[in-house]
C-alpha cells in the first residue's frame, strides 16, 4: 500500500482546502491505492521539526520510496499527481 501524509495547522482555509482536494485526487484519480494520513501540527507540534515540515499544508508520499514533498492546498490535481509522482506509479 502506497502511503500520504498531509500536514495541516487547524482547520485554516488553506488546510481544510488541502484535505479536501487529496480526498479528491485520492477517490477520483486513485481509489484504492493509497492510505492517507492527516496530521493537525496545531495538536502535536514538535512532528514539524521531527518530520522536516517547513511550510504547511505539506502533502508527503512516505510509501513507496524515495519521499516526495508537495506544499499548498493541493488545488493543481495535475502538479500533485506529477510532482509526487502518483500517476507514473
Amino acid at each position: 500500500m502506497r502511503r500520504l501524509i498531509l500536514y495541516v495547522a487547524g482547520q485554516t482555509p488553506k488546510s481544510l482546502a488541502a484535505i479536501g482536494n487529496l480526498r479528491r485526487i485520492c477517490e477520483q484519480d486513485l481509489p484504492g491505492q493509497y492510505e492517507v494520513e492527516v496530521i493537525d501540527l496545531k495538536q502535536n507540534p514538535r512532528l514539524a521539526k521531527e518530520h522536516s515540515i517547513v511550510a504547511i499544508p505539506t502533502l508527503v508520499r512516505e510509501l513507496p520510496v524515495p519521499i516526495r514533498k508537495i506544499i499548498g492546498d493541493l488545488s493543481d490535481k495535475e502538479q500533485v499527481l506529477v510532482n509526487l509522482k502518483l500517476d507514473l506509479e
